[in-house]
């Protein structure tokens, strides 16, 4: 393709040309010329069974042929059997209800709407606050940049957003402060990533946060939202990222994993409690025009079929083991890395100059390793907003093997050093 061409498809027209992707195939993007990239940030932290698996066309073809569109009350087998896969094999006892959308913030703002429904069906108006944190990020619409905390992209926006209280990240006594500030009648739900994805680069909360979290939210009636965009179906080594420690929550949201890359596609889960308080008052939930379109939950079944078939979300917490170590031998003494962390096949590469402290935000670090990373074959996911200002997430497919993940790690650690020699 041409670079004027390809120049032509950002909205916002660009100073260089974006990448241009030709094909995918395994944990590989291949460019029109045959350079090969290993997807070392699943893109943007998606793809879990790997690129052009064959099983998921043909689910995709077979669905096509007997059905387009119909609007999203209405049941086909592929929405019924998706609902009944992810009841039975994914979802904790207690969730029999499933909502689909096109995506992670479609599903943010749908579990923000639900929480307040419940409440409303319950006969507690009042309650409509989302304590949210610092450190966070939960989509792109207003309200999912409401909730969040993601400087860099509620940026100029601000006036359009509904401020809603923060609780502080590395403190788990801070909840139990805004909610005692606010008046935890006024309170509708709390919402937080199990480990923080796109705002601080997998940051993994303090032991015992999330149970503090749970028992004031248990205490004050508040309903506990787990943002699982990024964490959830395998991606942290187990089926959901709360399941590492220890909580229940009132609702879960899902994205991304859920099509494996396949399809537009994002879910949000609730309790029976929650699902049947709202019904017994008459209430529903409004869907968008795409919600749970036919096709996208096909292909969504086919996803987690075989992500069930071979054992990927163990698969995932065995190859997460070995990136880590990995991670840790060639870059726990960088000038560069401050910190490596993360869980499963998420983990976060915090950035500094060299003398540990972070670098101005007009040097761009993050994004400078991810120009060098690619240059060399490379794909990482550069991300970070105050006070993690820059940092990688490292995500690639579950099915990457040994030998892959040792050319992702030096190749990393290669880039690193070339961006800091740029900046010198």
């Amino acid at each position: 393709m041409e670079p004027t061409r390809a120049a032509s498809f950002p909205f916002v027209p660009p100073t260089t040309p974006p990448l241009v992707i030709d094909r995918t195939e395994g944990v590989w993007l291949i460019t029109s010329d045959g350079t090969r990239i290993l997807d070392a940030g699943a893109g943007a932290v998606v793809t879990n069974i790997g690129h052009g698996r064959p099983e998921v066309i043909e689910a995709a073809t077979r669905a096509l042929s007997k059905i387009d569109y119909v609007v999203p009350l209405w049941a086909t087998e592929n929405r019924v059997a998706l609902v009944e896969e992810l009841t039975e094999h994914w979802l904790p006892d207690g969730f029999s209800r499933a909502s689909f959308f096109c995506g992670g913030s479609e599903s943010v703002d749908a579990a923000v709407r639900c929480a307040r429904m419940f409440h409303v069906s319950n006969d507690e108006p009042d309650r409509w606050k989302v304590i949210g944190r610092d450190v966070s990020y939960h989509g792109s619409t207003l309200s999912g940049l409401s909730v969040g905390g993601h400087d860099r992209r509620r940026a100029g926006l601000e006036p359009l957003l509904r401020e809603h209280p923060k609780s502080g990240w590395l403190d788990p006594d801070a909840l139990a402060k805004v909610v005692e500030l606010e008046g935890p009648e006024t309170i509708s739900c709390f919402i937080g990533e199990p480990i923080n994805g796109a705002s601080g680069g997998a940051m993994v909360p303090p032991d015992g946060y999330w149970r503090s979290v749970e028992e004031v939210c248990r205490a004050n009636g508040i309903l506990l939202v787990v943002d699982e965009v990024m964490t959830g179906l395998g991606r942290l080594g187990r089926r959901w990222g709360y399941e590492h420690f220890g909580i229940r929550p009132d609702i879960i949201v899902g994205g991304k994993g859920l099509s494996g890359g396949y399809a537009p596609m994002g879910g949000m889960y609730a309790a029976d409690t929650v699902t049947d308080t709202i019904a017994a008052a008459g209430n529903g939930l409004m869907y968008f025009t795409f919600s749970g379109a036919d096709l996208t939950c096909a292909i969504s079944l086919e996803v987690l079929r075989i992500m069930r078939a071979e054992g990927l979300v163990e698969r995932a917490a065995e190859m997460g083991g070995l990136l880590r170590r990995r991670l840790d031998e060639e870059l726990g003494d960088h000038p560069n890395v401050s910190d490596v962390r993360g869980l499963g096949l998420l983990q976060g590469i915090e950035l500094v100059d060299g003398t540990g402290q972070p670098f101005p935000r007009s040097v761009e670090f993050a994004q400078a390793v991810a120009g060098q990373a690619i240059g060399r074959g490379l794909w990482v996911y550069p991300c970070g907003s105050g006070p993690v200002d820059d940092a990688l997430l490292i995500a690639p497919p579950f099915t990457i093997s040994a030998e892959e993940i040792e050319l992702l790690v030096s190749t990393l650690a290669a880039s690193i050093t070339a961006a800091a020699d740029g900046v010198a």
